[in-house]
């Protein structure tokens, strides 16, 4: 027998004794719905273990589903309330707390003693909420360091300084450390090294204190003397670190299946910090947990496969199979384990990480921390004030939710409403004439019965229903009235032109639909008259590439461009570079960051102003440029006298179309600059999701915002000017 098959054999035996003690499901065939958002190779460690756990069950079918990780809490929120939800599900940890708060899960009930003994008590701990058991933990993932084996050559560097010192001896375009400092949960641990927090015990910001301080401090100057990248990301880091232009990245272990196997490193925990009181740079652990759904169609199956999965069995086969940090203990004693030094690496530092606060505000500390790191690297404000405006921030949005209030006014006033709309329906049908117009029009309403009620489902239904949900607010959704617009339209109580007011954004929103507007309808009429001019060659093709950025789903071709003004690796600094300009942080200064949005987006415009304008020239009677040529009318004069006028019936409609997709253009702000700097790009649709899915899910309030929007809208339309009919005054 070979090893591979004993070990095989080791694990279905193990699978056995864990599931001895539980009985069979007598129905035939059940099948378990689980949900994931792993990536392929931890995937395929979880496709291992539920192979053992179906072949130990042969009457269950476990069914894996996965889901992008950005979209998973999403997901579960819309689907468990509906009862299209999962048997189980694997997510992180620290959304417990709001999954219990939306009533989403299910008491995991008490483990067993065999499985209380392999795992840690604190992870436990970390799934136990208000005195209740919600999950069981599965792995960790926490961030360590990768070392390259060649630029170290074989060097101990045992503390953060002695990385940095290195950067003398480097080539240009080589870093000591690939390290995303503008990311809250990267740098993290460098605020735990100099004894700062960033949310203490009762759920309250921590990090602006003197410690917190001289640690922003301290990242600001890395950056600056060139040890670390400026505006790293986790794809730059990837992509510095393999590329051998890095001696050090530090990443988690999702990084490791990205690096080519030629490449030679070794993981570690992360580096002290002389400069430090402390001194240890402890980051947060997270922990991936099997959770159950409420109403889950098969609690107690669900619950079982959960055990095995956290089981050794279950365990062993996660870890050699898809490399997970494994959280069961005697897992780790296992020779197929222990002998992967760098998967051991990972659990020694994920056991010496800091798991990560479970507190409901715990997810809302990182924006405001996110955009006070990314000023003070920017050299925009100092650590003191950047942190200090965080904690405004943090409070601000962290408030509670306005009170309940008595919903009676509101009803009364909805009745009265109804009646009068039907008295006035009533009123009307009382007249002959109306009637006998109503019954002579009976088929055509029929004709078009079909569209109404798809427009009613589609549009209206969902209008409604979120100009009522805007009359809500909290976890709970309690009825408060117009307490969410008082909220808007006074910033809170705030500064009416301060930051994220809402007359700041709608003024940028303005701004950003005009500027597009102008350069659309210009780009679109002058291409479209060049190519109607019957001399110009190759007409058709120019066409059809003209129309390709038109015909590219819009959140791809962001992405594209946001690439494309990348700092370190974008082809505009590159094409900047040739002429010898310096490198531009497009996203560090508003001018910049809302260039890049307006190019980007009017990339994604012209075209249609260039179809609609082409399609309204071929309509232009020729007789009207003969007459004006035998009256000598210079090209200038017929472009005005007969052109612009001409084209204005079909132009009209389609400037309306354009600024209302300009004025919701989500994709492009949040794509191609994420609202940097400091949010002063987001327009009012991206500030509007930003409170309902980043900033504590308060979707009454961004219902609110919304219905703001939509009322925006109507008035913009109805102001635009309207191309008469010929007589009509």
């Amino acid at each position: 027998m070979t090893e591979r098959a004993a070990r095989t054999a080791a694990l279905l035996a193990m699978a056995s004794l864990v599931t001895l003690a539980v009985p069979t499901p007598a129905s035939a065939q059940e099948t378990i719905v689980v949900w994931h958002a792993y990536g392929e190779s931890e995937e395929a460690g979880l496709l291992a273990a539920v192979a053992l756990f179906e072949r130990a069950h042969p009457d269950v079918h476990v069914d894996l589903v996965a889901s992008p990780f950005g979209a998973f809490a999403s997901r579960l929120r819309n689907a468990i309330p509906t009862g299209h939800g999962p048997d189980l599900f694997i997510d992180a940890h620290n959304r417990l707390p709001s999954f219990v708060d939306a009533s989403l899960l299910e008491d995991f009930g008490a483990l067993s003693p065999e499985l209380t003994a392999d795992l840690p008590p604190a992870l436990v701990g970390a799934l136990t909420y208000e005195g209740t058991l919600y999950g069981v933990p599965l792995s960790l993932k926490s961030l360590a360091l990768y070392v390259s084996d060649e630029l170290a050559m074989g060097r101990t560097l045992p503390s953060l300084e002695d990385y940095a010192a290195l950067r003398r001896e480097l080539p240009d375009g080589t870093y000591a450390i690939a390290w995303e400092v503008d990311s809250t949960y990267a740098s993290v641990a460098l605020f735990h090294a100099y004894g700062a927090r960033v949310l203490d015990e009762e759920g309250r910001f921590a990090a602006a204190t003197p410690e917190g301080d001289a640690a922003l401090a301290e990242l600001a100057r890395l950056v600056a003397d060139g040890s670390v990248p400026a505006e790293a990301s986790g794809d730059l880091v990837r992509d510095l670190f393999r590329s051998g232009r890095a001696v050090a990245a530090i990443s988690g272990p999702w990084l490791a299946p990205d690096l080519p196997a030629s490449l030679h490193y070794h993981v570690l925990p992360l580096p002290i910090v002389h400069a430090a009181d402390d001194g240890l740079m402890v980051p947060y652990s997270t922990i991936d947990a099997a959770l159950i759904p409420a109403g889950s169609p098969h609690p107690e199956l669900a619950r079982e496969l959960a055990a095995f999965l956290a089981s050794p069995a279950g365990s062993i086969a996660r870890a050699t199979a898809g490399h997970q940090i494994v959280a069961s203990v005697s897992a780790w004693h296992d020779p197929g384990v222990a002998s992967d030094e760098r998967l051991v690496a990972f659990h020694d530092a994920a056991l010496a990480a800091m798991p990560m606060p479970t507190h409901p505000h715990m997810d809302s500390v990182f924006g405001p921390m996110d955009r006070a790191i990314r000023k003070v690297l920017r050299g925009d404000a100092t650590p003191h004030d950047a942190l200090a405006e965080a904690e405004h921030r943090f409070v601000d949005e962290t408030r509670p939710a306005p009170p309940l209030r008595d919903p009676t006014f509101a009803v009364v006033a909805l009745m009265l409403g109804l009646f009068a709309a039907l008295a006035m329906v009533t009123s009307r049908l009382r007249d002959p004439a109306v009637r006998a117009s109503l019954v002579r029009s009976m088929p055509a309403y029929g004709w078009v019965m079909h569209a109404f009620v798809a427009v009613g489902l589609l549009v209206v239904l969902p209008l409604a229903v979120g100009a009522m949900t805007s009359l809500y607010a909290g976890q709970d959704l309690h009825y408060v009235g117009l307490a969410n617009y008082f909220d808007i339209l006074t910033n809170r109580g705030g500064d009416l032109l301060g930051h994220g007011s809402f007359w700041l954004v709608l003024g940028v929103t303005v701004l950003w639909t005009i500027t597009n507007v102008i350069f659309h309808v210009g780009i679109g009429i002058g291409l479209a008259l060049l190519l109607h001019r019957p001399t110009v060659k190759l007409r058709t093709l120019y066409r059809i590439l003209l129309v390709v950025p038109w015909a590219v789903p819009s959140y791809v071709t962001a992405l594209a461009w946001r690439g494309m003004f990348h700092r370190q690796l974008g082809a505009i600094n590159a094409i900047l570079a040739v002429f010898g300009v310096e490198p531009v942080s497009w996203f560090a200064h508003f001018s910049t960051a809302f260039t890049a949005n307006l190019a980007t987006n009017v990339w994604l415009g012209f075209p249609f102003m260039m179809v609609v304008t082409l399609g309204a020239l071929t309509s232009i009677p020729k007789d009207l440029y003969e007459a004006a040529d035998v009256d000598g009318a210079s090209a200038f004069q017929k472009l005005t006298r007969i052109t612009l006028p001409m084209l204005r019936p079909a132009l009209l409609p389609a400037v309306a179309m354009g600024a209302v997709w300009t004025f919701n253009m989500f994709n492009v702000v949040f794509l191609v600059s994420a609202g940097e700097p400091d949010g002063s790009t987001e327009i009012l649709v991206s500030e509007a999701y930003r409170w309902a899915f980043t900033r504590g899910h308060q979707v009454g309030y961004a219902a609110a915002y919304a219905v703001l929007i939509f009322v925006i809208l109507v008035g913009l339309t109805r102001a635009l000017p309207r191309e008469r009919a010929p007589g009509a005054r």
